[in-house]
């Protein structure tokens, strides 16, 4: 059986880019500028970069990078698929040091890199969770540190926050919010669930409230030692964090607080793709990498 990392679009960049244009235009090119899908015409001038083409209604010149998150980068094609499939094959994730060191480009190069790829994985435009009477599962974890902590001081208001909606055979989602309680929860809630859901939790009071709208909220208590009753149990979310945190502690060590988003958002794309092989997993990834670029420079 042969490696992905073996591949010819992750070692030459004309292949890499035919690979990318076979994923995101299997009908031929797409003007990334008018959105027209035809026969537009390939310019294969001397003055003429490779993959460049024209469009034949609105007369633009475009390549298949245009307007996505490799877009106007000075780094090969075939070193960004190969970043895009380390990122998608890492279970518990993999450091900008690490890609620096095994693609040869510098550590700023990655971490940039590695950001727009990150973009790529939020997802488009999701539905609400648990349409239909879905079950839908709901849990806050806590990490690292936004805030220096009072002496004597209890509870986790000094650490990062984030609360997570697991669907039950659907998909997760992680937002990070600036304190937990009744207020954040209820907009987490009311943009992402719908209320035909059925709400499962822990005990926390926050949530008590805001289950009375939704089809049912059935909570174990975890104080007492309950974690399951039958099917009532927030489980699923619960052991995805365990993930979440060992990536976080192991591989990144520290992450600040204006880009947890983006590291937990990467997790929830690895969770929600985790029963297809990495290369599925980086092919879905590619097929999507347009409209989110980053423009900033670090």
């Amino acid at each position: 059986m042969t490696a992905d990392l073996f591949a010819p679009h992750f070692h030459d960049a004309d292949k890499a880019r035919a690979y990318l244009e076979k994923l995101r235009w299997p009908n031929g090119p797409v003007c990334p500028h008018c959105g027209v899908e035809g026969e537009h015409y390939a310019l294969k001038g001397a003055a003429h970069r490779p993959g460049l083409w024209k469009c034949k209604d609105c007369r633009k010149q475009f390549s298949v990078t245009v307007g996505t998150v490799f877009e106007k980068s000075k780094v090969p094609l075939n070193k960004w698929l190969m970043v895009v499939h380390l990122m998608c094959a890492s279970k518990k994730a993999i450091s900008s040091l690490q890609i620096s060191r095994m693609i040869g480009i510098t550590y700023k190069s990655a971490w940039f890199m590695t950001h727009r790829v990150r973009e790529a994985m939020k997802p488009g435009n999701a539905g609400l969770m648990g349409t239909n009477g879905g079950v839908v599962e709901a849990d806050e974890t806590y990490w690292g540190t936004s805030k220096s902590k009072p002496v004597n001081a209890r509870g986790y208001e000094h650490k990062m926050k984030v609360v997570s909606l697991v669907e039950r055979g659907g998909e997760k989602r992680s937002i990070v919010v600036p304190s937990v309680n009744s207020k954040t929860l209820r907009v987490v809630l009311e943009s992402n669930v719908c209320k035909s859901a059925h709400l499962m939790t822990d005990e926390f009071g926050g949530y008590k409230k805001l289950g009375k709208e939704f089809a049912s909220h059935r909570f174990t208590t975890h104080q007492s030692g309950q974690y399951a009753d039958g099917n009532t149990h927030s489980n699923t979310v619960e052991s995805s964090f365990s993930l979440l945190k060992r990536g976080l502690i192991g591989t990144f060590h520290h992450v600040g607080e204006q880009h947890l988003q983006r590291y937990v958002t990467e997790f929830d794309f690895r969770w929600n793709h985790r029963k297809i092989s990495d290369r599925e997993r980086s092919d879905k990834l590619l097929q999507s990498v347009a409209g989110k670029r980053l423009t900033y420079r670090a």
